[in-house]
């Protein structure tokens, strides 16, 4: 698990500063309310996630895995991103406001797996726990630790992930898969 968690009014600045940036673009809010301050924690570089949900249902999720920026701002441009250039989904209306709710997720750094195969790779990997990254060729894709929550079962699970990437059915029991785990703090709204 992660060991340092962040605190209360970090996690209330950055949900804050989602929430704001995104009220801003739609013309809802006046000001994005950055904090004035970074603490230690949102100043560090680190790798996040900032997923809309509308009514339960995932509503845009957008985020980096590397650490690139401070924690800030990178809630801040996964926000707008999750918003506005989720692929997957239109842009978010401002009728559509009042009705999504922000969910944010603050990695760890990614480390690589070493396996000798498939079912060794199965026996390390800890539902619940480990977002994973599986990557081939051109091909990637990665699942937040809270997709365990709708996916619960270790195959099912990779086999989503493999078609996410691209990477055809089953492709995490292929020899030439790479395998990053990482955890995540997540808190909403």
């Amino acid at each position: 698990m992660i060991e340092k968690k962040l605190g209360d009014k970090d996690r209330s600045a950055l949900l804050t500063l989602a929430r704001s940036a995104i009220g801003k673009a739609l013309g809802k809010t006046q000001a994005v309310k950055r904090p004035r301050t970074l603490s230690r924690d949102l100043a560090q570089n680190r790798g996040c996630f900032v997923t809309l949900r509308q009514q339960g249902r995932l509503r845009g999720c957008v985020g980096t895995i590397e650490p690139m920026d401070p924690l800030a701002r990178g809630v801040e441009e996964n926000a707008l991103n999750a918003a506005f250039k989720d692929y997957r989904f239109k842009k978010l209306s401002p009728g559509e406001w009042d009705d999504v709710s922000i969910e944010i997720s603050a990695l760890t750094l990614p480390r690589n797996l070493a396996f000798t195969d498939w079912r060794d790779l199965l026996s390390q990997i800890e539902p619940g726990v480990h977002g994973v990254i599986l990557s081939r060729g051109g091909g990637r894709a990665t699942f937040l630790p809270q997709v365990w929550e709708e996916i619960a079962e270790k195959e099912p699970f990779l086999d989503a992930l493999c078609q996410k990437a691209g990477l055809g059915p089953s492709c995490w029991k292929d020899p030439e898969i790479q395998v990053q785990v990482y955890e995540a703090e997540h808190f909403s709204e």
